[in-house]
């Protein structure tokens, strides 16, 4: 199995529903987005993917998606009032968690983009991260 992996950068703000500790206020993190991929054979160009196709796709999709956003679990009664001021908001089903965002990064690659998505690991801070992989 071949596998590549290529690093993104984003900055987000975030807070958790229902949490009791520092997250459940509103607040900002420089995120790092690994994305690997994985292939049983080469490409005709003896690639995985070309590593300027990886980033021009995935950056695409950050940037449209989670960079420079607050992202809010749908719940959350904030949402509504960035809404109204015209703030760009990206709402999860849950609380946007290191490991709901990883999932979350993974599912979309590989659903819209067709990615061979083999894992995405998510770090909040240069100490923490959370990862998902089928």
């Amino acid at each position: 199995m071949y596998k590549i992996k290529k690093t993104f950068h984003l900055a987000y703000g975030h807070r958790l529903l229902n949490y009791k500790g520092k997250c459940e206020n509103l607040h900002g993190h420089n995120g790092v987005v690994e994305v690997s991929l994985k292939a049983a054979e080469l490409n005709g160009d003896r690639m995985v993917m070309d590593f300027t196709e990886l980033g021009k796709k995935v950056k695409l999709w950050l940037d449209e998606n989670l960079d420079h956003k607050v992202i809010l679990a749908k719940a959350d009664p904030l949402a509504a009032v960035l809404a109204k001021e015209g703030q760009r908001c990206y709402l999860t089903d849950e609380n946007p968690t290191a490991e709901v965002l990883a999932g979350l990064i993974f599912a979309c690659l590989t659903r819209d983009l067709k990615l061979p998505v083999h894992k995405i690991a998510f770090w909040e801070t240069p100490t923490s991260m959370a990862s998902y992989k089928k």
